[in-house]
């Protein structure tokens, strides 16, 4: 196991720490998601951009998780990677 799973694992033991990383787990789904299906279909943030009517800068900030994207850029992000947008809650 590397240092940094050591790490978390010890971390995830604090509640309250617990509780925030599981907080940011969809932001990290959406982010990694994205990421995968670009590359997957070789395209750029900028041929994504385009497809999209979205500034390339907004898609970064989308990939790094910098940003919270409505439900309208999912679905623009979705039709550009000829994807469908489910939400799902479990």
């Amino acid at each position: 196991m590397s240092d940094f799973q050591d790490y978390l694992k010890k971390a995830l033991e604090d509640p309250e720490f617990r509780a925030e990383y599981e907080a940011l787990e969809p932001i990290y789904t959406i982010k990694r998601q994205l990421i995968e299906a670009r590359i997957q279909q070789h395209l750029t943030q900028e041929e994504i951009a385009e497809r999209t009517g979205m500034k390339r800068s907004a898609i970064a900030r989308l990939e790094r998780g910098d940003s919270n994207p409505t439900i309208k850029s999912l679905q623009k992000l979705a039709a550009a990677l000829g994807k469908k947008l489910t939400i799902t809650f479990s």
